[in-house]
């Protein structure tokens, strides 16, 4: 084995130069910076936890960002109610012009002076179910759409009366001196009807003098049925015509 200075055969020309050996300046300098860097690192990390003074208050922080709520006053409080003894006291004294309604219930109440309750025992002496105005059997305010009160004076029958119908019909009697005579003919008589249907009066529009009084008194005994003017029976004048006709034989 030939050492390391010895030239090798064939280049006796070239220098010899030993390996040269690692600086050991160069590891040095890195394992330096790796331990500044180290203790830089640990007194940024390590120098907070060892201060005393206190952290900052986050919670005040966040309360800066939002107003408090105003506080309320309570509410007065309610009024005393007031005594009995006061509340009579007020309903007894009555306002301007006002009526006012008893506390207590009256035992008896006295008609007022100058009121006509229309009534059995009222101030007037009023007829039982009557009204102000003294109608008997009538309610205060009247019936609602109650139909006029019937005419006093008669109606005539036409086209708004209807012509009652004859309940009772009496023949005329055919006088003898009018018979003798051989007198025929119509007799027409306007006759005033009661409520109840009766003949009460009748007069001769159109006659024969031997035939008016036989006529006369058979119309007086005729019936009819009552005549309604608004649903009450009336008294109405009508017209008939009693004809007089002598027989073959006679």
């Amino acid at each position: 084995m030939s050492s390391p200075l010895t030239p090798e055969p064939g280049f006796p020309s070239l220098p010899l130069s030993a390996p040269a050996s690692p600086p050991a300046s160069g590891a040095l300098t890195g394992i330096t910076s790796v331990l500044l860097h180290a203790l830089v690192l640990a007194a940024v990390l390590v120098v907070p936890l060892l201060s005393d003074d206190p952290l900052p208050d986050r919670a005040g922080q966040v309360e800066a960002f939002f107003a408090a709520p105003m506080a309320l006053a309570p509410p007065p409080p309610p009024p005393p109610a007031p005594s009995p003894v006061a509340v009579r006291e007020a309903a007894k004294t009555p306002a301007s012009g006002g009526i006012v309604a008893p506390v207590e219930v009256p035992t008896e109440i006295a008609p007022e002076a100058g009121l006509d309750l229309g009534i059995e025992g009222g101030a007037d002496g009023g007829v039982e179910g009557g009204v102000p105005g003294g109608v008997v059997g009538g309610i205060v305010g009247g019936l609602p759409d109650a139909p006029p009160p019937p005419p006093t004076a008669p109606v005539r029958v036409g086209l708004q009366i209807k012509e009652p119908r004859k309940l009772k019909d009496v023949a005329p009697v055919y006088p003898s001196i009018a018979a003798k005579s051989r007198l025929e003919g119509a007799v027409i008589l306007e006759c005033l009807i009661d409520p109840r249907g009766r003949v009460v009066d009748v007069k001769v529009l159109r006659g024969l003098p031997l035939l008016d009084d036989a006529a006369t008194e058979a119309v007086r005994q005729w019936v009819y049925t009552p005549t309604l003017v608004n649903g009450v029976p009336s008294p109405v004048i009508m017209t008939v015509t009693v004809t007089f006709r002598l027989s073959p034989g006679r």
